[in-house]
């Protein structure tokens, strides 16, 4: 099972976007997310991944609906502030980062999107407000 994590990051009414350099999804705009690594949490995941693609810390504020395909895969997306500003990034992984308003996005194709689905579903539940609170998910050390 693959577990990802992503952010959400907004600042002035415009989402954080990463332009991907990996070869499977080369000049995709994709959120900040990758693969959650064992032993770490889903929170820290976030941090880390969103730390990693574009040099920034973010406080974690809302979770997103979490979506699956029903298979072997989940993706947990949460809705963050931007805590520091300081883009930087590996361009091996990441080509640029860009700061992309939300009609703007709305208006990206299925060529211009690492996945279109995915970011269409994010954009209608930031639409609707459908968002949850943090203490939805709990990590409990002693199962």
């Amino acid at each position: 099972m693959k577990i990802i994590v992503g952010a959400i990051v907004i600042k002035n009414n415009k989402i954080l976007m990463v332009k991907e350099a990996k070869k499977n999804c080369y000049g995709k705009w994709a959120f900040p997310a990758g693969h959650l690594e064992e032993n770490e949490t889903i929170f820290e995941g976030v941090k880390r991944e969103t730390k990693e693609e574009t040099g920034c810390d973010i406080e974690l504020k809302q979770v997103f609906p979490i979506i699956t395909n029903g298979k072997n895969i989940i993706m947990i997306h949460i809705l963050a502030d931007l805590v520091n500003d300081s883009i930087q990034y590996n361009k091996d992984e990441i080509i640029e980062t860009k700061w992309i308003e939300l009609e703007e996005l709305k208006k990206m194709k299925d060529d211009e999107l690492r996945s279109y689905p995915v970011v269409d579903f994010i954009v209608q539940n930031l639409e609707k407000k459908r968002l949850y609170e943090l203490d939805m998910i709990q990590n409990l050390t002693n199962l």
